[in-house]
């Protein structure tokens, strides 16, 4: 069970998570990882977002899962995010997993 959100580190992201400027994403989130804190990201409305962002966010998630750690959205996918997910065909295939961390939706038990 992931711990209580006052226990997260907030990491705010900028409005533009595309390879241009993925290196200063990575920068944002994975020198908070060395806390050993789980994260909350908070992506700004009417973000640009490309597949770089997916694929650091699914790479920071695995590093968590080993880690012990957690990292949850503060809101569900939307706009160019969801963009992404739904053309690279990640949304078609989530775990149950998945969309409660991108969509923040529960299975249905």
């Amino acid at each position: 069970m992931p711990p209580l959100i006052d226990e997260y580190i907030l990491v705010e992201l900028p409005d533009k998570l595309n390879i241009r400027n993925i290196s200063n994403v990575y920068d944002l989130i994975y020198p908070e990882m060395e806390s050993g804190k789980s994260l909350l990201i908070s992506i700004p409305k009417g973000v640009d977002a490309d597949l770089s962002f997916i694929q650091l966010i699914e790479s920071a998630r695995i590093r968590a899962k080993t880690a012990g750690t957690h990292i949850v959205m503060s809101s569900p996918a939307e706009g160019s995010v969801l963009n992404v997910l739904e053309r690279g065909g990640f949304a078609q295939t989530f775990s149950p997993e998945d969309k409660k961390f991108w969509l923040h939706e529960e299975a249905i038990q």
